[in-house]
C-alpha cells in the first residue's frame, strides 16, 4: 500500500520516534500487508486492540475510509496517539478508549457493536482470552488480523523456553491452535517479521 508523500513522511517520523523510545510498533512488511488488506477490503468499521502511539491505526485509516475504535491501557501512549491522529487529520474518524481491552471488548459485544475488521496487537498473553468476544464482534466475512504470533521465534521452537517468556509463549501457542481448529474461520499464517495471521469469518 503506497501513501502520498506527506503521509509517508509522517509515518516514517512516527515509527522512528517510537523505536527511539522503545515503543513497539508494527513491523514494516506486516504494516505493508495490513495496509493492503484494508485497502482491498475497505472496512467501514475497524477495531484495534493496542493503540500504542497510533502508528498502525494511521496505516489502517489512511488505507480506507472507515472509522476506527482503538483501545489502549497506557494513558500516556493513548494521549500521544490522539495527538498523532489529530496531526494526521483523521481524528474525526477515531474513537480512542483508554481502558482494559478485555473489559471494553466485552462491553462492545454487550452493546451489539459489529466490526468489519479487527487488528489484534495488544498483550500477547491475553489473545486467547480476547478471542471469544472478538469473534462475536466480527461481521460475517469480517477479518481478524493478529500480529506477533511467533514472539521472537519462541512460539515455533522446540525445547526449553526462557522463563520470562514461557507463560506468554504457551498462551500464544494455545491461541494459534484455536485459530487453526476453528472451522468458522478461514485462516492463513505468515512467517513474516514476527509472524501474523489473517482470518476471515465464514459465518
Amino acid at each position: 500500500m503506497k501513501f502520498d508523500q506527506e503521509t509517508s513522511n509522517f509515518l516514517a517520523e512516527l515509527k522512528e520516534k517510537a523505536r527511539e523510545n522503545y515503543i513497539p510498533v508494527v513491523r514494516d512488511k506486516t504494516a505493508e500487508r495490513l495496509g493492503e488488506v484494508c485497502h482491498l477490503r475497505r472496512p467501514k468499521k475497524i477495531l484495534e486492540i493496542g493503540t500504542a502511539v497510533g502508528y498502525s491505526g494511521l496505516i489502517m485509516l489512511k488505507s480506507c475510509d472507515g472509522e476506527l475504535v482503538t483501545i489502549e491501557k497506557d494513558t500516556t501512549r493513548g494521549e500521544q496517539a490522539q495527538e498523532n491522529f489529530s496531526k494526521a487529520g483523521v481524528l474525526s474518524r477515531v474513537r480512542l478508549i483508554l481502558d482494559d481491552a478485555q473489559k471494553i471488548i466485552e462491553r462492545l459485544q454487550e452493546d451489539g457493536e459489529k466490526f468489519d475488521f479487527v487488528f489484534l496487537d495488544g498483550p500477547k498473553g491475553q489473545y486467547k482470552n480476547y478471542y471469544p468476544a472478538l469473534k462475536k464482534l466480527l461481521k460475517t466475512s469480517g477479518i481478524l488480523f493478529c500480529d506477533n504470533l511467533n514472539l521472537l521465534g519462541f512460539v515455533k521452537i522446540e525445547g526449553q523456553i526462557p522463563h520470562k517468556h514461557r507463560s506468554m509463549v504457551n498462551h500464544l501457542r494455545e491461541f494459534v491452535d484455536m485459530l487453526k481448529n476453528d472451522a468458522d474461520f478461514e485462516t492463513e499464517f505468515y512467517d513474516i517479521d514476527d509472524g501474523f495471521s489473517i482470518s476471515t469469518l465464514k459465518k
